[in-house]
Formats: C-alpha cells, sequence, structure tokens
C-alpha cells in the first residue's frame, strides 16, 4: 500500500513537471530570471516561428536561431551565436540582469550578447512576434532591441532595412558564421540594392524610382509590389509587405552569392523559387567591362558602345571582355576647355540608348526636366553621360560608364556623350547602309519580274493539268457511295448546294506521296495504310488509303466523309480532301508531326517526353474534343472507336481525336441506340455496347475513362498483366481500394506531377468505367470536373466487367483481328 502511494506521489509530481514545461515551451516569451536550455522552444502567439537551439545541416555545433514552425525543413531566418556555436546541448539563453540577452555554454561562458545598454531593471521581457521578430521590452514595453534591426542572412516582410544595414551569408549550408557575400543598400543619388563579394560588387538591383528597381524591369509585378522607401528622421530604410500575409515569403543571401526570393508551396511542401540574381552572365557585376554594354541575346553578348573600341583587341577576339572599352575619339570639351556646348558647332554630343540597365555611381542634379539635365552634362567636361527618369529626375555620370546592360524589355534611356566627329561617321555608315539595301532591293525585284513574265509564257504555251475541268464524283454519280439521307455533306452548314470537299486526282497523290513509298509510311490501322505527303503547294498532308483486305470498307469510308468534313473544333483533327477514283478511296488530312499519342504513350524511351502537365492538357483536349461531338455540334456524333492510336498529336503536343469511321450520328432527342454490328477495340468498348450493341454518349465516356487510366499509367490496356488482373481497370480499382491510388502513376512523371490534379483524374477515371451507363458522368460534367478543383466527385462504384475474359461470357462471335497495330480491332455480330 505504501510503495502505491509513493507510485503516485512520484506520478503526481512527473505529470506537474511535464505539465508546466508545456506551458513553458508553449509561450511566446520569457522574462528575467528564466532560463530556456537546449530542447526548449519560444514559439510566437500564431504559432508562426518557433526560436530555439538548432544544428545545421550535417553539424553537431548548436546555434540560437529563429525558424519556421509550420516548414517541415528547418528553415532558419536569424542566427544569434553565429560566430560561436555551442559544442554540445548543455547551452541556455536568458535575460541578465542588465536587460541583454545572453547565450551560454554549460560551463557558463558568454558567447553572445544583445550589448544593450540599459539601467537595471527585474522586469524585462523577451517576446517573439508573429513577424520572426524576436524583441526585448522593459517594464513600459518599450523596444530595447530588436532582432530585426541585427539581421543575418534572410529579410522577411515587414522588416525595416536601413542603408547602414547588410545581410551576411552563411560560409556554408552547415555553418551559419558569416561568408563572404552580402547584401546592403547603397543610397547614392537614389538606393540600389547590391550583393558584395568581399569589398567587390557581385550585382546590383538598379536605381529605386519610387516604384520599382530599374536594373530588374520584368519583375516589377510580381516582385517589387510590396517595396516601399520610407524617410524617417533622415534615415531612409525599405519595408516589404506581402500581397498575402498568410503566404510566408523569404529574401536571402545564400551562401553561394545569389539574391532570392522564395516562397512555401503548402500543397507541394517545399519552397517555390520566384526570382533569383544575378540571373545569366549579364546579370553578374560589370561582366563586359566599362564602356561596353551587355546582351545576353545575341551571340556576342559584349559589345562595345557606339563610338567606342575595345581597350585589348586581342583579349577582345579571345571574348576576355573584362578589359572593356576605350574612347576611339577624345571629347571636344577635354581638349578645348572653351568648347563646352554643342550649340558652338563642333561641340560634343549625345548618342541615345534606350532599354539599357543605367550605369552604376550616378549622382543626382538639380533639373526639372530633360533638357535642363544635358545643361547640366554640357557644363561640366567630366560628365560623360545623362538620363532623366520619372521618380529620379536628372541623373549624371562623371568617369567610366559601368555595368551596362541591355534589355529586350523595359530598362531606361541613356545618353552617352560623344565627340561631334563620331555622328558625322555614324551618318556616313547609315548612308552607306541604306544604299545598299537599296541596291539589293531593286535587285531582287528585277529578279521577280523576270520570273513572273517566264512563268506567264510558259503557261500560254501549255495547258496545266490543273486547269482540266475537275468532276465532282459526288454530284457526277461517279462515287460508288449515297450520301443522302441524314448523313448527307450538306446537313453540317451547307444545305442544298453539294460538298464542299475538295476532290484529288489518284496521281497527284501518287506524285505527293513519292508512289506511296515506304518512307513516306506513318503507320497501319484498321483502314489501311497512312503515308506522309507533300502536295505542289508545299503543304503538308496525311494520306489514309483504304486497304482492299481492311475489315472496314464502303461504309466507314462514307462515316469518314461524313462526319469530319463540316466538322470544325481545335481537337478534331480536320479532312482536307479524298480521291475516289476507279477502286481507291483515299482520305487527305492535316499531317500532325507528332503522330499518335500511342506512338509516346507506350514507349519506354519517349515515355519521359510526356510529362505530367503535357498529358493533362492532352486529357483536358481529348474531353473538350468528345463535348463537341456530343453536345456543340449540330448533330450529336458518338465516336465509338476512342483509343490512344486514334489521338493524333501536333507540334505543340495538342491532342486531335480521328478516326470517324465507326461514328454514328444521333438526331434530335435520342439519347441511345442499338446495333447489331458491334465495332470498336477490346478493351475500350463499354460493357453495354459490347455485349447488348447498345451504344450511348455514355459509351464514349467509359472509352475516356480508360484511356485516361492509360495516360496515367504509361500501360496499354489491351496488353494489360498484373497481380492477377487483365485490364487496367481492375488494377485500377484495386489500388484506390487500397488506398494508394498513387501507385498507378507512371514513374517517369512521378516526381513533377500534381498529385491533387493526378488524384482527380484517377477518381474521374473511375467514374467513367463504372458498369451501367447512368451512373457515368456525361462529358459536359466530365470538363467541369477536369477543370474545376473545388468540385466534389461522387463515389465510384466498383467495376466488375474488369478482364478481358468477362467478354467471353458473352454471346459474340464471328470475331475479327487486325495484327498489324497493337491494338485488336473487331467487328461482331450480337446474337439475341
Amino acid at each position: 500500500m505504501a510503495n502505491g502511494l509513493i507510485n503516485f506521489h512520484w506520478f503526481l509530481v512527473l505529470f506537474i513537471v511535464y505539465y508546466f514545461s508545456l506551458l513553458c515551451s508553449a509561450s511566446n516569451k520569457i522574462r528575467q530570471g528564466e532560463i530556456l536550455r537546449d530542447g526548449d522552444n519560444i514559439i510566437s502567439p500564431k504559432g508562426k516561428f518557433n526560436l530555439g537551439f538548432f544544428s545545421p545541416n550535417g553539424s553537431k555545433q548548436r546555434f540560437l536561431g529563429i525558424w519556421y514552425a509550420d516548414v517541415p525543413v528547418i528553415s532558419v531566418v536569424w542566427v544569434a551565436n553565429r560566430d560561436k556555436p555551442v559544442s554540445d546541448q548543455n547551452g541556455v539563453f536568458t535575460i541578465e540582469k542588465n536587460g541583454n540577452l545572453v547565450v551560454k555554454d554549460g560551463r557558463g561562458d558568454l558567447l553572445w550578447s544583445t550589448n544593450v545598454s540599459v539601467v537595471e531593471t527585474t522586469n524585462s521581457t523577451v517576446s517573439l512576434l508573429d513577424t520572426g521578430n524576436l524583441v526585448i521590452l522593459n517594464d513600459n514595453n518599450k523596444d530595447l532591441w530588436q532582432s530585426f534591426q541585427h539581421p543575418t542572412d534572410t529579410f522577411l516582410p515587414e522588416m525595416r532595412v536601413y542603408m547602414d544595414g547588410v545581410l551576411r551569408s552563411w560560409t556554408s549550408e552547415s555553418d551559419p558564421s558569416p561568408g563572404r557575400y552580402s547584401l546592403g543598400v547603397d543610397p547614392r543619388a537614389s538606393p540600389q540594392i547590391v550583393i558584395w563579394d568581399g569589398s567587390n560588387r557581385r550585382w546590383r538591383s538598379g536605381y529605386w524610382d519610387g516604384l520599382s528597381f530599374t536594373g530588374v524591369p520584368d519583375m516589377k509585378a510580381l516582385y517589387f509590389n510590396g517595396f516601399k522607401l520610407y524617410n524617417e528622421g533622415n534615415r531612409l530604410h525599405f519595408t516589404y509587405t506581402a500581397a498575402n500575409t498568410s503566404n510566408l515569403v523569404r529574401f536571402h543571401i545564400s551562401p553561394s552569392g545569389y539574391e532570392l526570393q522564395q516562397m512555401w508551396d503548402i500543397d507541394k511542401r517545399q519552397w517555390n523559387m520566384i526570382q533569383s540574381h544575378p540571373l545569366g552572365d549579364c546579370d553578374v557585376y560589370n561582366s563586359c567591362g566599362n564602356f561596353a554594354k551587355c546582351d545576353i541575346s545575341k551571340s556576342l553578348r559584349c559589345t562595345c558602345l557606339y563610338g567606342f573600341v575595345p581597350k585589348d583587341w586581342e583579349q577582345w577576339n579571345a571574348r576576355n571582355w573584362s578589359g572593356g572599352c576605350i574612347r576611339r575619339t577624345q571629347l571636344e570639351c577635354g581638349r578645348n576647355s572653351s568648347v563646352l556646348r554643342s550649340d558652338s558647332g563642333n561641340g560634343d554630343g549625345f548618342l541615345e540608348i534606350k532599354g539599357i540597365k543605367l550605369p552604376d555611381f550616378a549622382d543626382t542634379a538639380a533639373a526639372e526636366n530633360i533638357d535642363e539635365c544635358k545643361s547640366k552634362c554640357l557644363e561640366n567636361c567630366s560628365c560623360t553621360a545623362y538620363a532623366f527618369v520619372t521618380g529620379i529626375y536628372c541623373m549624371i555620370w562623371s568617369g567610366d560608364l559601368v555595368d551596362l546592360q541591355q534589355f529586350n524589355e523595359g530598362g531606361n534611356t541613356l545618353y552617352v556623350r560623344l565627340a561631334h566627329s563620331e555622328f558625322g561617321k555614324k551618318s556616313r555608315t547609315i548612308k552607306l547602309v541604306l544604299i545598299s539595301i537599296l541596291v539589293a532591293v531593286a535587285f531582287v525585284i528585277c529578279i521577280a519580274i523576270w520570273l513572273l513574265c517566264k512563268y506567264k509564257a510558259k503557261r500560254r504555251g501549255s495547258i496545266r493539268i490543273n486547269e482540266m475541268p475537275i468532276r465532282d464524283p459526288i454530284r457526277s454519280g461517279e462515287l460508288p457511295i449515297d450520301l443522302s439521307g441524314p448523313g448527307d455533306l450538306s446537313v453540317e452548314g451547307h444545305q442544298g448546294s453539294g460538298s464542299e470537299l475538295k476532290f484529288f486526282s489518284f496521281s497527284s497523290i501518287v506524285a505527293a506521296t513519292r508512289n506511296f513509298s515506304n518512307e513516306n509510311k506513318l503507320g497501319q490501322g484498321g483502314f489501311g495504310p497512312v503515308y506522309k505527303g507533300k502536295l505542289q503547294s508545299g503543304e503538308e498532308i496525311a494520306v489514309k488509303r483504304l486497304s482492299r483486305k481492311s475489315g472496314q470498307g464502303v461504309e466507314e469510308f462514307k462515316n469518314e466523309i461524313m462526319l469530319i468534313a463540316k466538322l470544325q473544333h481545335r481537337n478534331l483533327v480536320r479532312l482536307l480532301g479524298c480521291c475516289i477514283e476507279g477502286e481507291e478511296k483515299i482520305l487527305l488530312y492535316e499531317y500532325m508531326p507528332n503522330r499518335s499519342l500511342d506512338s509516346f504513350l507506350f514507349d519506354p524511351a519517349k515515355q519521359a517526353q510526356l510529362n505530367w502537365r503535357k498529358r493533362f492538357n492532352i486529357i483536358e483536349g481529348i474531353a473538350r474534343g468528345l463535348l463537341y461531338l456530343h453536345r456543340d455540334s449540330r448533330l450529336r456524333i458518338i465516336h465509338r472507336d476512342l483509343k490512344a492510336s486514334n489521338i493524333l498529336l501536333d507540334e505543340e503536343m495538342n491532342p486531335k481525336i480521328s478516326d470517324f469511321g465507326m461514328a454514328r450520328i444521333f438526331g434530335g432527342n435520342q439519347n441511345e441506340a442499338n446495333t447489331n454490328r458491334v465495332v470498336g477495340t477490346y478493351g475500350y468498348m463499354a460493357p453495354e455496347y459490347a455485349m447488348e450493341g447498345l451504344f450511348s454518349g455514355k459509351s464514349d465516356v467509359y472509352s475516356f475513362g480508360v484511356l485516361l487510366l492509360e495516360i496515367i499509367c504509361g500501360w496499354r490496356n489491351t496488353s494489360f498483366r498484373a497481380d492477377q488482373h487483365s485490364s487496367i481497370i481492375g488494377y485500377a480499382w484495386e489500388k484506390w481500394d487500397e488506398g494508394r491510388p498513387m501507385d498507378l502513376v507512371d514513374r517517369s512523371i512521378w516526381d513533377e506531377c500534381q498529385h491533387n490534379e493526378v488524384l482527380r483524374c484517377i477518381h474521374l477515371a473511375l467514374l467513367c468505367v463504372q458498369d451501367m451507363a447512368v451512373h457515368r458522368p456525361n462529358m459536359s460534367s466530365v470538363v467541369l470536373m477536369l477543370e474545376t478543383d473545388n468540385i466534389r466527385l461522387p463515389l465510384p462504384r466498383q467495376p466488375t466487367y474488369t478482364s478481358m475474359r468477362k467478354y467471353e461470357d458473352a454471346d459474340i462471335w464471328n470475331e475479327k483481328q487486325d495484327f498489324s497495330s497493337n491494338d485488336v480491332t473487331i467487328s461482331v455480330i450480337v446474337g439475341r
């Protein structure tokens, strides 16, 4: 009994100690006399920041620092004892009697102190704010010291950066001691942000014009919209306010000397890079030397300003541009002090350079307009250039022009002082160039007139074959297909005038395809071979030739002409014309340089070229094309053979639905039809269609669901085998049911795919392949679910027809297979 009572007392004591330790660690402040040891933390009121001891990556040394509380990878924004680490985990931090915050090791040796001169007090407190600022408050809650005024390597929103304050990089990712790079503000003329490598400049932002920094014109809207410049008691400072205060944003000088702006991505749980400087070779300080400008868009990125020549030709030709350039002609003002103004006729002038990053080391001058600014420069022989910038006004440069960069967009206009004689050289050069251009144009015109005359003479002497009357095979009755009735071409927007489809002669197609050479063969489908061709006009085409041995024939050819000739949508392949001569039946399409989706999707060597963003765009494009067929075209069309090989890709990887040989038209309010002739491809057909011959828009939705799973997985459904599943649908359902749907994702896109989008697509695919057509969404709902993030999708039902063996139970016979491709095309009669 006594032992039990003792144990209870011990438990109570431990509970009380634990409880108070939690209260202590959850506080956002410590009071004078309290000691926080290694392992205890101060947390800001809303839990945004922690303060405590930490060890950088790969280091055993301990430092007192502040880091983000909700970021899983420790991201430190401030370090106290960065010069003197604690060698073990016995470090403490506290407020001493003199009101200073100190860090000591286990022996009591002082490693760091705030060094504030204050009168001894007993009521000082240290608080960690939700801005990441650590402040010492006296009895009257007055700030005695704050970490924002003593930054390390990071600038946070609401922090003030004074002209005499600098950020100092870490030595390395595992060593927070002050490194070689620093970042601060140079107040000369107009403030600009500068990165120093030791005492040398590495990068600068250009001058502050009241809205942005002129040296980074492409970042105005995104990067600098939150910067403000304030003047308190003749002491200038910058602040930055994030557009959305809930976003975690930081500016950071890295150990490698880059100024970074980063934002925390909650979904990806990583820091996203918004901007980084220096950005490229031209962004590095004065990379081309004095009086030279850097243009990253040019193959020879460094060029001397007009009127200047390389200082060392040998080094310049070897692409060592650091020596810069020198004047070709001395200024008049330098040779004759009496000649100051260009008004004299022989004085110096100014060369206008637009879209430039203004040089470093400017001075301001009192001038209300650009003319006064020019006069200020002319009055001073040492003035080499001037600029008049809104928000800064008159700026002049004396001596060398340093760190010039040419921008494609943005930038400012700089006026560079040149000797009067340079402008004469420039005008002579311009005249020579203009004369050369005029001579060349006149020569080209003469050649064109001669060729035109020769062409007309040849045309008069012979009759070209395409000037002979060509009969429309449909109107003349030569086409052995009846295009009347509901499938007439005139139904879609051209009643009563016959077909507008272009007809080509067989000989012209033979010429375009080089007599259907194997070199021009693009592939083989159920219809027959497809060839690449080139018309006399230079237009590239795809030629689809009906094979005499094909299981498809006149009906499919008729369908193709009826349906696709008048359909106009960016995600449907465009039919250019046809040829009907004898037994030849040929269709001409726009040429798709990237061929079909299956050539990328199921080829291990090409799969990686289809990253997730391209795959998602392809999914959206197919869905919009189907929506057009089902709802937005004048006649509702059911494709009935949607699969990867029937999705063609243009040069920008945009998808286009092709092969309408199996398609059917629905009229009026018709929603479903029945057929005795089931056509399509194994693995893509809906159960009700494969076994009962019932087809509708939901049949295409089922095929779209299978195709969607193939795009996500990178596996062909008709050749799929995994874990006793003979189709992708059964395997997808098993992973979904186990709560592991991401196991389906193609490994070549795993690292860069958007998980939320992938999960939504898998969910949508399982909704599309449900057994009952009534349970599947229509295509308008599919497009809405794809393009809207905040729609709650219904739970899918488990599909039972997930094995190809299930189809063997149906009363199906007369199966035809086309083994010329990996897809198996079937045409069956359904017995009832």
